[in-house]
């Protein structure tokens, strides 16, 4: 937390860059500014509004309504809660501020479009990316679209980490300030590049995580190379890690270990075949994910990635550490994936990782030739798979929940709950359940 009031203020003293913005910026909830960015006519809505640490909230809040030519309006029909959600409720996302709509996935249908949008119509069933692109750039146009440079004004995030990336809806001001998805309506800016229709044929519990998991997780092992023999072990079995497991064993791996340690472990095996499982908290005396790894995989596997995030600290130092803000992420995870890895292997990190970490064996790195691969966000469109059923997003939601209860499935989310893997939020406008998909809870 004290290093998100840290970086508040450091983005004050620098200012913003708004130099060549392809679109408007830092309106984190239609509310800022006096209400100037809300829908003249008065209508509000309910949407998840972070209000400090640990403490998020469903509030009315005004509608949004356009402001650049490129904007549409949607009405959300569907949302979810993700893991990296959790980390902003924790306040160790930098610049997240009291009033930020948080949410960054979520599909809907078009309400009113501007004048500069050519490509969608009201009334258009769509779903979002997550990131924010202009589709101009030249990382846009080497399909790399959280790369933009054109949707994020921070100057903290070029001081950081030496260049910028892109907006992100519901992520605080740190990538773009825009107002999140987890709301009955929503503003898309750049919407012709950022949205993508969704067929009929195509329900919103499924169409629904084409917004992030599925194109998150598949990026992950696409980038660091997974290939047919190979063995692979992902640390994490929350939504992302849980579906790059199944990616890995889809492109035809050999053997896929997941790695985590509560129930979510015989979950995964009984959810993807062929997939093995380390549950950590079950290892005896000297044995380590690494040492247990290479039990099962002599010399080491030959792709490691870690989707477990860089604030959960497993031993005493570095949870002192980040408990004091003497560093920002734990080097943990990475670690045991290095030394997990055989000589001349792979490391990816699809995680969220926000800043500097401590005790980093960048030795082990160097001398055992690992590559280490960060992976970003980059989402790629799956829906062919989806539509024909080659791939079916539900196997991992095992809750549909209504946006009233959504500051409840923070904390279920936050504790890996038993039972819940990733949940479907129910809208005022959501459509009949699809058959086949959990049924509605209250929490």
């Amino acid at each position: 937390m004290a290093q998100n009031k840290t970086g508040n203020i450091a983005e004050k003293a620098l200012g913003h860059d708004d130099q060549n913005r392809a679109a408007t910026t830092d309106i984190s909830n239609p509310a800022r500014d006096g209400g100037k960015y809300a829908d003249p006519s008065g209508e509000r809505m309910k949407a998840l509004v972070w209000m400090g640490k640990n403490d998020v909230r469903v509030l009315e809040v005004p509608k949004p309504r356009i402001i650049d030519s490129h904007d549409v309006i949607v009405k959300v029909t569907g949302s979810t809660v993700c893991g990296s959600d959790v980390h902003l409720m924790h306040g160790v996302i930098l610049q997240t501020e009291k009033g930020d709509i948080l949410g960054h996935e979520f599909c809907g249908v078009v309400e009113s479009v501007g004048p500069a949008v050519t490509k969608l119509s009201p009334g258009d069933r769509v779903v979002n990316s997550f990131c924010i692109s202009c589709g101009e750039c030249r990382y846009c146009k080497e399909k790399l679209p959280t790369a933009c440079e054109k949707t994020n004004a921070s100057k903290l995030h070029v001081k950081l980490y030496g260049g910028r990336l892109s907006g992100i809806f519901g992520y605080s001001h740190f990538v773009g300030g825009y107002a999140g998805r987890q709301a009955e309506f929503v503003r898309v800016p750049l919407a012709d590049n950022n949205l993508m229709k969704l067929p009929d044929s195509v329900p919103d519990e499924k169409g629904l995580y084409l917004s992030d998991v599925l194109p998150t997780s598949y990026h992950a092992v696409n980038h660091t190379g997974v290939k047919e023999g190979d063995n692979v072990a992902i640390w994490g079995l929350g939504p992302i890690s849980f579906m790059a497991c199944y990616w890995a064993k889809k492109r035809g791996a050999k053997r896929v270990i997941g790695i985590d340690n509560n129930w979510r472990t015989e979950y995964a095996k009984a959810k993807i075949p062929g997939v093995e499982t380390i549950n950590f908290e079950l290892l005896k005396g000297d044995e380590t994910v690494p040492t247990k790894i290479h039990e099962m995989v002599p010399g080491g596997v030959d792709i490691s990635i870690d989707a477990t995030g860089g604030e959960y600290g497993k031993g005493f130092v570095h949870k002192m550490e980040l408990a004091t803000g003497m560093e920002q992420d734990t080097s943990e995870m990475v670690n045991e994936a290095i030394y997990a890895t055989r000589k001349f292997g792979r490391v990816g990190i699809i995680a969220d990782y926000v800043g500097f970490t401590n005790h980093f064996n960048i030795g082990a790195l160097m001398e055992l030739g690992i590559t280490l691969v960060g992976c970003g966000q980059s989402p790629k469109e799956l829906l062919e798979m989806v539509e024909s059923g080659e791939v079916d997003p539900t196997i991992k939601v095992t809750h549909r929940i209504r946006i009233d209860d959504i500051d409840k499935g923070y904390k279920l989310q936050e504790k890996r709950a038993q039972g819940w893997v990733k949940c479907f939020v129910e809208m005022r406008f959501s459509a009949k359940r699809a058959e086949g998909t959990p049924e509605l809870v209250r929490l």
